[in-house]
């Protein structure tokens, strides 16, 4: 059983009590404005090209304010208490604090980090993207071998269902500048499932300033992914059916739900955003694409269960709780 100690992860005390779908963080993101023709109250401006993480908040804050935003979520990371984000400055440059963070954590310039989340609410809003820590990435073998998230401490348990896929070359900014939509998917190997824990470090949750979500990795937990990767070739993702169990709940059932409606849709921003602010993307390296489901509320103890028809499975286990302590990877 592959399973995610405490000392691996980051925690908070503040749980979330809802029975409830919550939107996915594409449409949790898009209620905040994100670009400077949004925070103005207006239209995008003709060529505004504000469209990714670090980009949508490129506004150069004072170095204080940064130092601020890393000194609390280094604290929430310590002492798996989430920080109030009333008390923290918010106009930082998201893309410096999360390359302070992903650099504390063995990160260098050059070659971009092998795990990244991205997606968004719709094709015609900004995308998000940002790199997940190594070690917070878990291999689910089988409903009987589950990823396990050992004991985690009071915590969001959001989770959502999504496709991962899996770059089988390495792209440096040269060759990412000349593809196009098209030609992106000839450099993709294969696709898998996938489960993100959804947590926070701030006690606001998502209702927390989109700049300090964007900080906090988009408010990322874990990622695990199934076991089975297959040959990634263009489908019907329309017609795509997932389902989703919890516990003793009944199946939750999903079709055609993805909100780009393509989960290839992330590939050609993201490996733009990536060489152009990270370094290349070494071969092997691993996008998950955005919920299919909204984030789905499971608890302490919880066993869930992900599943594409035609593709692969992924299961997580939660711990049933724990005071200790997690270890800060920052």
């Amino acid at each position: 059983m592959a399973t995610l100690h405490p000392g691996h992860l980051h925690f908070f005390r503040d749980s979330l009590h809802n029975d409830h779908a919550l939107p996915g963080f594409g449409a949790a993101f898009a209620s905040h404005r994100c670009c400077p023709c949004r925070q103005a109250g207006t239209e995008r401006a003709a060529g505004c090209t504000e469209t990714t993480i670090g980009l949508a908040t490129k506004m150069r804050a004072p170095e204080f304010h940064k130092s601020q935003v890393l000194q609390a979520l280094r604290e929430a990371h310590q002492s798996g208490v989430a920080a109030d984000a009333s008390g923290v400055r918010d106009d930082i440059d998201v893309l410096a604090v999360l390359q302070h963070a992903a650099a504390a954590g063995g990160w260098r310039p050059g070659s971009a980090p092998a795990y990244w989340k991205s997606g968004g609410p719709s094709p015609a809003l900004p995308l998000f993207h940002a790199p997940l820590p190594t070690q917070g990435v878990l291999p689910s073998h089988s409903e009987r071998n589950p990823a396990r998230i050992g004991q985690p401490a009071c915590t969001l348990y959001g989770v959502e269902a999504e496709i991962a896929l899996r770059i089988g070359r390495r792209v440096d900014r040269a060759l990412a500048l000349t593809l196009t939509a098209d030609s992106v998917h000839g450099l993709v190997d294969a696709m898998t499932v996938a489960i993100e824990w959804v947590d926070s470090r701030w006690r606001q949750n998502l209702q927390a300033p989109l700049p300090l979500l964007q900080a906090d990795r988009l408010s990322h937990g874990a990622l695990v992914l199934g076991q089975d990767w297959l040959p990634y070739l263009p489908r019907d993702w329309s017609a795509q059916r997932c389902t989703v169990q919890i516990d003793a709940e009944a199946v939750r059932e999903f079709k055609g739900s993805h909100p780009l409606g393509d989960p290839s849709a992330v590939l050609l921003p993201w490996l733009l955003h990536a060489t152009e602010h990270w370094g290349s993307v070494e071969a092997g390296s691993v996008v998950t694409t955005g919920s299919w489901t909204g984030i789905l509320q499971a608890r302490a103890g919880s066993r869930v269960g992900v599943s594409f028809d035609g593709l692969a499975q992924a299961w997580l286990e939660f711990g049933a709780g724990s005071s200790a302590p997690p270890f800060c990877n920052e």
